[in-house]
């Protein structure tokens, strides 16, 4: 079951979140500030956060930058759920390490889309062939022609 973590300071919207994600059959767990949900990611290892910008403390900027640094969390894939709405907002967030964006009220139509979209996409990355740094440094050397 895909587990899903929901960071959210307000409990009526992490209650809705909650709903809406466990009708789709998500696991859910919850997180109520930009801390908690640090230590949640680290310690639930979920597939996914959701994850909300306007938090006091650790807002959801704090909370993505410090996951991006960290390299084993750094490829979680992170939906910014969110009341910015301006013009340039979503291209802001995006910008700033989030894997997408919604902004509030919650469409449930785009949130299943989003959902479906970073998971595929974690699932792409986790299925990619890895190269070895031997690999690595092989195919450097033929590109250089300092191949046999």
């Amino acid at each position: 079951m895909t587990k899903v973590l929901v960071a959210e300071d307000n409990p009526v919207n992490r209650e809705l979140l909650r709903e809406l994600l466990e009708n789709r059959g998500y696991c859910v767990i919850e997180a109520c500030n930009g801390q908690e949900a640090l230590g949640m990611v680290e310690q639930s290892q979920p597939d996914l956060l959701l994850l909300d910008i306007g938090m006091p403390g650790l807002d959801g900027f704090d909370v993505v930058r410090k996951i991006r640094e960290n390299p084993g969390l750094a490829t979680l894939p992170v939906l910014a759920v969110t009341a910015y709405a301006m013009r340039d907002d979503r291209d802001n967030v995006l910008n700033e390490g989030f894997d997408g964006y919604l902004s509030k009220p919650i469409h449930t139509r785009d949130l299943t889309n989003e959902l479906e979209r970073l998971l595929r996409k974690r699932e792409d990355r986790n299925n990619a062939p890895r190269q070895s740094s031997e690999d690595t440094v092989s195919a450097k050397t033929e590109a250089a022609g300092l191949g046999k």
